[in-house]
């Protein structure tokens, strides 16, 4: 398998994380697991239940350290989705999707996974799916990966956050090193 790379892109493969520093193209000689960061779900984006679906699939792949618990959070949010809908498209996607799952197939899950989004977004809209509210499953490796974000065009910088006056912020004691004993 053949993938061409941008400047400073990423790739996940069989758990390692690599950066390039230049356009590349790099051929994969035997069987890897790879995700290209482009597919790369980071946590404060796995807001509805598929998203988390996929962020928990996605973990198993890029974090095989971590796939036995990720694998227990996807197992939860797939019984969950085949509760709360009668859709019939959706149901068979989370099949096909735990099927591909099931046969080590995680690349061609996700891949299927984020096939339903658009589905997933109008059953929102009617109220068929309740909307989750955060995510369940916080990465290391995403958090690890984290970079800025491009601000979408048209929306407005946030206003600067202004500091609080010393006269009027609350002053609070500072912990003791036993209290912070006792919450360990």
């Amino acid at each position: 398998m053949r993938l061409s790379l941008r400047a400073g892109e990423r790739i996940y493969i069989n758990g390692a994380v690599l950066r390039v520093d230049r356009k590349v193209a790099i051929e994969l000689l035997n069987d890897a697991t790879f995700l290209l960061e482009s597919h790369v779900l980071q946590a404060e984006e796995a807001t509805t239940p598929l998203r988390q679906l996929y962020f928990a699939a996605q973990t198993m792949l890029i974090e095989p350290a971590r796939a036995a618990a990720a694998r227990a959070v996807y197992d939860d949010l797939r019984a969950g989705l085949l509760a709360a809908t009668r859709e019939t498209v959706l149901r068979d996607g989370l099949e096909a999707a735990h099927a591909l799952i099931e046969g080590g197939r995680l690349f061609e899950a996700l891949k299927l996974i984020r096939g339903l989004y658009p589905l997933e977004a109008v059953l929102m809209a009617d109220g068929a799916v309740p909307p989750v509210p955060a995510p369940v499953l916080v990465s290391p490796a995403a958090r690890r990966s984290e970079r800025p974000r491009e601000r979408a065009a048209g929306r407005p910088p946030a206003p600067p956050r202004r500091a609080v006056p010393p006269s009027t912020a609350p002053s609070l004691p500072a912990p003791s090193l036993s209290a912070l004993d006792q919450e360990a």
